[in-house]
């Protein structure tokens, strides 16, 4: 029996969900013998990693054959071709097409490059993948693409323009997890809150949420990843008040707590939008937590800008903050401001994670003495329908199984539970 591909991931959910479609086709073709490097474009940092690991992965796999594909594939192909290390490029579109990962394509090509224009790609079709190795939870993909244009953002370059899954592939796809023993789906995409504007009759991701919770009355645990608030639409409202199986948790693409630099961002919305968001969906769901990605050390961010952020986590009443060290992308409108020194960038950094520490700490002690439905995603690991992390010490626990927990105490990151009788 050969060796088969082996698949290295940055980035995403959407890039693991990727990969494991990835993986599929290359099994079913019989691929063998290859190195496969799903890349990340988001920061310069992800893509100096994954250069790392290519030069990696050839010292000491000297004959296997590597392919680069991914976000930082598709924007700067020629970068990773011209590596010694790479035999071959191929584009985020090309990479789902099951015919890239015959052994003729894959391995006996003398072709260098392989990415078409991600921009001409204008649909998105539903991946089937009957699970996700080694996990509880399994993440279906509803959309791709962005036709957003941030100004920080490479992001759209590398996956084009926001096109849909159906809903039936995507109801169909969920309804084989459930068979398949799934208790939890995530869905995900890139900027999924644009679900459905590109097909007949222009459905919205709440649209989506309640069709699936529907027709799938056997799913327990439904969950919505990345979103942009300012395009929550209202059924998805109606779903986090009225459906205790869409679980109450947000991740918000927030981004920055001060206008101005909301304004250079070319964001959509204002500090005040994601204050009355916020206010709006706990109203609803008194439950919720929020998670919410920050940007730290914007082109022209001054103090008291940056305080506005730091503000907006309290203000929000946010839970798990996830801060990005601004990076400029090159190519991007934001590379061509003004630009802060880089080691207030990253003290910058360092605060807001400080903040998001802090906000878990108080999150963790509120919860304490509950008792909460914990979804196990391994023997001694599981997650609240909040998402916190929980750890257990109990014998025959298996990962999928849904447990009642009572949280008894919390280490500052996680709580430390057992099983409740």
């Amino acid at each position: 029996m050969g060796k088969g591909t082996e698949i290295v991931t940055f980035g995403c959910r959407l890039n693991a969900y990727e990969s494991e479609v990835m993986k599929d086709h290359a099994a079913k073709a019989g691929l063998e013998g290859a190195i496969v490097f799903n890349t990340c474009a988001v920061t310069n940092e992800a893509v100096r990693q994954a250069r790392q690991a290519i030069r990696k992965a050839r010292r000491e796999n000297p004959e296997a054959r590597i392919i680069v594909t991914g976000c930082a594939a598709q924007v700067a192909p020629e970068d990773f071709s011209g590596m010694a290390e790479v035999d071959l490029v191929i584009g985020n579109d090309e990479k789902m097409r099951a015919g890239s990962w015959t052994p003729a394509q894959a391995l006996h090509t003398n072709e260098r490059i392989r990415v078409n224009d991600i921009m001409s790609v204008t649909e998105t079709a539903g991946h089937l993948v009957q699970g996700l190795e080694g996990r509880a939870r399994a993440f279906v993909q509803v959309q791709n693409g962005c036709d957003h244009r941030c100004t920080f953002c490479i992001i759209p370059y590398g996956r084009g323009n926001s096109r849909s899954v159906p809903a039936g592939e995507i109801v169909n796809q969920i309804r084989l997890l459930v068979e398949n023993g799934y208790r939890e789906v995530v869905l995900t995409g890139v900027d999924i809150t644009s679900y459905g504007a590109d097909l007949p009759g222009t459905p919205s991701l709440g649209n989506l949420a309640a069709r699936i919770l529907k027709l799938i009355p056997e799913l327990q645990r439904l969950r919505i990843s990345s979103i942009d608030s300012i395009e929550a639409d209202d059924a998805l409202m109606r779903l986090i008040a009225d459906e205790e199986r869409l679980m109450p948790h947000l991740h918000l693409s927030l981004q920055s707590g001060d206008n101005m630099i909301l304004k250079r961002m070319k964001r959509r919305h204002l500090r005040e939008d994601s204050i009355r968001f916020c206010d709006e969906a706990r109203r609803l769901r008194p439950d919720i937590v929020f998670g919410a990605d920050f940007i730290a050390g914007f082109p022209t961010e001054m103090e008291e800008m940056f305080e506005n952020t730091l503000r907006l986590a309290d203000e929000c009443g946010l839970t798990w903050l996830h801060v990005f060290p601004y990076s400029a992308r090159p190519g991007t409108p934001a590379a061509r401001m003004p630009q802060l020194d880089r080691g207030l960038i990253k003290a910058r950094a360092e605060r807001l994670r400080l903040k998001g520490a802090e906000r878990v700490r108080a999150h963790l002690e509120s919860g304490l003495g509950a008792t909460q439905a914990v979804l196990m995603e391994s023997e001694n690991l599981g997650r609240t329908n909040q998402f916190t992390p929980v750890r257990l010490a109990s014998p025959g626990i298996h990962a999928g199984d849904i447990l009642p927990v009572h949280l008894a105490a919390h280490d500052g990151q996680s709580f430390e539970g057992r099983v409740a009788v």
